[in-house]
């Protein structure tokens, strides 16, 4: 019998939902390079995008009031499909007892979507995470190796306007594999933002 695709997954106490795998970047140190899924989860690579019906189907078979948090973060960028995200985050937000919701972009939404995404995430999220990665743009370009010429500015631009939104916590996330130095220029790059620094372990 032909295995299903996984659309939703289990970290801890949090439930993450998978609904692409496009991304404009090829991270050096994305997990989709030695791994077909995360945390235990079965393959994240999908065999096609999930429909709405899908990702609803596969959401009802959940005790979604039981998760501290649900995640739009997969095997590829959410904003991918930016209208779906809102779409389901919306639907979610007429459950009586809906967790929190949280995605976790590389903040190239608008350059996907050629035009501005903050606001309608904003509106549908309770956190915002972006990928900062790197504190400078040499460094960045390096390592998150995005097809965009503007990514730097692009993610920058994103995250500043989420933070002017108001209605949503700003979190911007780099991996503590990288340099000591640029750690410190992220949570510069970071703080002239008004967003807050995650530092991530590698398998975090």
């Amino acid at each position: 019998m032909k295995k299903a695709m996984t659309i939703s997954y289990e970290v801890g106490n949090n439930l993450y939902i998978n609904l692409t795998n496009k991304c404009p970047c090829a991270c050096t140190f994305c997990i989709r390079t030695h791994a077909d899924g995360a945390y235990g989860s079965d393959p994240l690579w999908l065999e096609h995008e999930p429909s709405l019906c899908e990702i609803f189907d596969d959401l009802a078979k959940r005790d979604l009031a039981k998760y501290d948090e649900i995640v739009f973060c997969g095997y590829g960028e959410p904003t991918e499909r930016i209208s779906d995200v809102v779409i389901v985050a919306k639907a979610l937000r007429m459950l009586p007892e809906c967790p929190k919701l949280r995605i976790n972009t590389n903040g190239l939404g608008d350059l996907i979507n050629g035009r501005s995404v903050a606001a309608e995430l904003c509106k549908a999220m309770d956190t915002v995470s972006v990928s900062l990665n790197a504190g400078t743009k040499d460094e960045y370009m390096a390592v998150t190796r995005p097809k965009f010429d503007n990514a730097w500015e692009a993610m920058q631009s994103f995250t500043s306007d989420c933070v002017k939104n108001g209605n949503a916590e700003v979190i911007m996330s780099i991996v503590d594999v990288i340099p000591q130095e640029q750690i410190d220029a992220s949570r510069a790059v970071c703080e002239s933002l008004g967003a807050t620094l995650r530092i991530r372990t590698f398998d975090d």
